[in-house]
């Protein structure tokens, strides 16, 4: 085990005795089976144990909160994530890839700084019902899942309805893209190009009980290569001057029995010289049958402007019961169909299971989710 990893278990259990601080030791254990069709390069059939998600991600985090008098706290958070198949850490192998920040809290909000959610992540927690799921939004947009930066400041306030957010970043991602899924090696913090690997990030969010909506727009520069191979793979963002950036629209409905929830979001990507810009649709609906079993689903399609032969659409479907407040059983099924010049995968379960160009593939996953 690395010494690191040991600090921090260490750390977790002597937190348990740190009253003062109101720590708070918290996590989510998520595994299941997958069966994919469809899978390239023999079309087969892949049977497997996801190791990035299932209903959710596998995660284990520390936070905590000081009083320091006059309305005024300390705030803090470590989180890790993790593949519950083989304990491997994820993030691309950071101790703490999901979150790490510290800061101040007050009436006026939350100042924080170290590496955080963008205002991305916050602004759809409600339009998307199926959320990180192996079938989720993410799968159509790998930035949905992986939308966190490094060497940030963070705001977020809570006035009445109303929640207001930023982030601004100086130096995004400083890992490679080769081990993390969402890494893009965009390190930043130079003395020679100041807007090289900037981001930032706003969010206005409303909500009622009974409905809610929320905008926000992140945007990440790019940086430019320091030799041939040093290359921002997969954004292809080859200049500090090129950016990638997202206007999020989502809203939902609470009715009486079923929630109704969606949202549009479009896209304009510098990095690609092909398919720079996109829309992503959602709508989803959640339906509690009883007060153990939900049944919920989303619906997507993802447009490329000049480029239909790129579109995809996505239908995911889940079936959720509750053996206890903390543990869940679940099933799900989701399908995808791809444009003649498109083959995403339905799964975001790991690498490695994409169907062929034009082709459509079908998803079913069985697990259980724990909460502590």
């Amino acid at each position: 085990m690395k010494p690191l990893t040991l600090i921090f278990l260490a750390g977790l259990a002597a937190a348990g005795t740190v009253h003062a601080q109101n720590a708070t030791i918290y996590g989510t254990l998520d595994v299941g089976i997958e069966s994919l069709s469809n899978v390239q390069p023999a079309g087969g059939r892949l049977t497997r144990i996801p190791s990035n998600t299932g209903l959710t991600v596998s995660r284990m985090g520390l936070r905590g909160k000081e009083d320091l008098g006059a309305g005024l706290s300390a705030i803090y958070t470590l989180e890790m994530g993790f593949s519950l198949d083989t304990g491997a850490l994820g993030q691309g192998g950071r101790l703490f890839g999901r979150q790490s920040f510290v800061g101040l809290s007050g009436d006026w909000g939350d100042v924080t700084l170290g590496r955080h959610w963008t205002m991305r992540f916050w602004s759809m927690l409600d339009s998307d019902i199926v959320g990180p799921s192996i079938y989720g939004l993410g799968v159509l947009d790998n930035y949905i899942s992986n939308a966190r930066i490094d060497n940030s400041v963070s705001y977020k306030g809570k006035f009445n309805d109303f929640t207001v957010g930023a982030t601004y970043s100086l130096g995004r991602d400083t890992v490679n893209a080769g081990p993390s899924p969402g890494g893009t090696n965009c390190p930043g913090e130079s003395a020679t190009d100041a807007a090289a690997c900037r981001e930032w990030s706003a969010m206005v969010k409303y909500d009622t009980r009974t409905w809610g909506a929320a905008v926000a727009y992140d945007k990440l520069n790019g940086r430019t290569p320091s030799s041939a191979t040093d290359l921002l793979l997969p954004a292809g963002l080859t200049s500090s001057s090129k950016s990638d950036a997202r206007l999020m629209l989502g809203g939902h409905v609470n009715l009486t029995s079923v929630k109704l929830a969606g949202g549009v979001i479009r896209r304009n990507n510098d990095g690609s010289a092909t398919r720079p810009k996109s829309d992503l649709w959602y709508l989803g609906a959640s339906y509690p049958v009883s007060p153990a079993l939900t049944i919920d689903g989303t619906v997507a399609r993802l447009g490329y402007k000049n480029a239909a032969d790129a579109n995809a659409t996505l239908l995911t479907v889940r079936s959720l019961y509750k053996l206890s407040k903390r543990t869940t059983l679940y099933g799900m099924i989701g399908t995808i169909r791809n444009g003649s010049l498109s083959n995403i995968t339905v799964s975001g379960g790991g690498p490695g299971s994409n169907p062929a160009l034009g082709g459509s593939q079908t998803g079913t996953m069985v697990g259980i989710n724990h909460n502590f």
